[in-house]
């Protein structure tokens, strides 16, 4: 099957190695963005969501005005809004953006920062409220008439929802984490369980977990890096042993304690373990940030790293997520270089295995 594509969008430039630019919400910013990453050929870009940053659906209705085809995967956090109004706010979005839109859950990986919202539900219980949420919000997209919900955390008397998805029976529901929390709560609901880049046999350990935990439910999942390309393999390794000094001049000991998030955990288990993994997997960046969030990277050319994505797309990864250092400049390069080598890997794969099948 085609692979899908995801980049990542913000609000203003920055990464690990770019200090924050302009103001907090930057419409040409915005706008710039989404157009560079259609024209990359991306599929769709991740809002991401942080307690101190602008509202995601108004970003995403922003890039939706400048763009034509590409979609929105929008992380939203359980807990702060009400399942039926958050359904009412995604089907909306989904009708705004004509079918482009899609949800990623973020049930919190840091105690701290969940109680910057007010928020001081225990780590599993902020799973158990995630999995709660997604059945509201799917009852809220498809039931034909008044329901009540009567749950853990959900109290709710005659809902109905008289916006519906454009996508029908409604959009797609991603989630992610690490933990035996996560995985029991998110894996017999979501669509697309999302993955950080691990070496290839913890990455099929991890999905084989997964899928026992999922049951009848047929997920798929997403794998993200952080691609570091170059000319040759010199060329990018060098790039990226920059970027490493970078990174280390920006975070130097300001790293503070160590993750609480198992997700951030397992990186860290795994740069220590070596800082390269399979072909050009490298972690030592995880490392010297402290795995806040998707932070190992691919290194070569683009042939190289194109290879090395799809061997995740070999274990079940039908959807990819990268980003870059350089976030704009990387992205153009991604559609130049990357993306048309992936997506014609991929197809090679696929036509291989119709005519093994007798397709």
């Amino acid at each position: 099957m085609p692979v899908e594509m995801i980049g990542w969008i913000a609000p203003r430039v920055a990464s690990e190695i770019i200090p924050p630019q302009g103001p907090p919400f930057d419409l040409d910013v915005i706008a710039h963005t989404a157009k560079v990453h259609e024209d990359a050929d991306f599929d769709r870009v991740l809002i991401g969501y942080f307690s101190d940053a602008p509202d995601g659906f108004l970003i995403g209705a922003h890039a939706a005005a400048v763009t034509q085809k590409l979609g929105f995967l929008l992380a939203h956090r359980p807990g702060f809004v009400a399942p039926t109004l958050a359904a009412r706010k995604l089907a909306t979005f989904d009708q705004l953006t004509r079918g482009r839109a899609a949800v990623h859950m973020i049930s919190g990986g840091n105690d701290s920062d969940q109680a910057r919202d007010g928020d001081h539900v225990d780590h599993a219980g902020r799973y158990r409220r995630t999995a709660e949420y997604i059945e509201v919000l799917r009852k809220t997209w498809t039931e034909p008439k008044p329901f009540d919900h009567k749950g853990e955390f959900y109290d709710i008397v005659k809902a109905y929802s008289d916006i519906r998805c454009l996508q029908q029976p409604n959009l797609p529901v991603y989630g992610g984490g690490g933990s035996d929390a996560a995985i029991a709560c998110l894996a017999p609901h979501v669509d697309e369980f999302m993955l950080w880049g691990e070496p290839l046999k913890e990455t099929a350990d991890f999905m084989a977990k997964v899928r026992g935990v999922a049951g009848t439910n047929p997920l798929t999942f997403s794998v993200s890096t952080r691609p570091i390309l170059g000319k040759t393999e010199g060329e990018a390794w060098d790039r990226a042993h920059k970027i490493l000094d970078q990174i280390k001049a920006t975070f130097g000991d300001k790293k503070g304690p160590g993750p609480q998030n198992v997700g951030s955990q397992r990186l860290l288990d795994i740069a220590a373990a070596s800082e390269v993994h399979d072909s050009c997997l490298y972690t030592a960046l995880a490392q010297a940030s402290g795995a806040r969030g998707n932070s190992t990277a691919l290194v070569g050319t683009p042939e190289t790293v194109a290879q090395a994505m799809v061997a995740y797309y070999d274990l079940g990864a039908t959807s990819l997520l990268i980003r870059g250092y350089d976030p704009l400049p990387d992205a153009i390069e991604y559609g130049q270089e990357l993306i048309p080598r992936v997506r014609e890997l991929v197809a090679e794969r696929d036509r291989a295995r119709d005519r093994k099948s007798g397709g």
